[in-house]
């Protein structure tokens, strides 16, 4: 399983970004897929998340800013990230949990300056 995430940058308060994660070896429609993201100094928290189903759920703190989706054809899960906020200056992380293994990509940057 590999996990491709792109999309990070630099932004500044209020600005928008999509990232992007593509998949090979493990077929999103059919799994739990989410992000997560660690500040500096912090711990690797949960933003959201979307099942086989396409439920999803948010973190509080990006509830009505956030959006994860799904596109099965292209096996690639997004996370639309609309106002955003310094707070949410992060690496993010895409994340495949598997029966007892867990698959990350390699993370993207956020960084949003006031």
């Amino acid at each position: 399983v590999q996990l491709q995430a792109s999309g990070g940058g630099s932004v500044q308060t209020g600005e928008s970004l999509r990232l992007s994660c593509a998949a090979s070896g493990v077929t999103f429609s059919i799994n739990v897929a989410d992000w997560y993201r660690q500040a500096p100094g912090k711990q690797r928290d949960m933003v959201a998340r979307i099942t086989s189903d396409g439920s999803t759920n948010y973190a509080d703190s990006v509830k009505g800013r956030f959006a994860i989706s799904r596109d099965n054809a292209r096996n690639t899960v997004y996370l639309q990230m609309n106002g955003l906020k310094p707070e949410d200056t992060a690496v993010y992380f895409c994340h495949v949990p598997i029966l007892s293994q867990d698959y990350w990509g390699q993370g993207t940057l956020v960084t949003v300056s006031s």
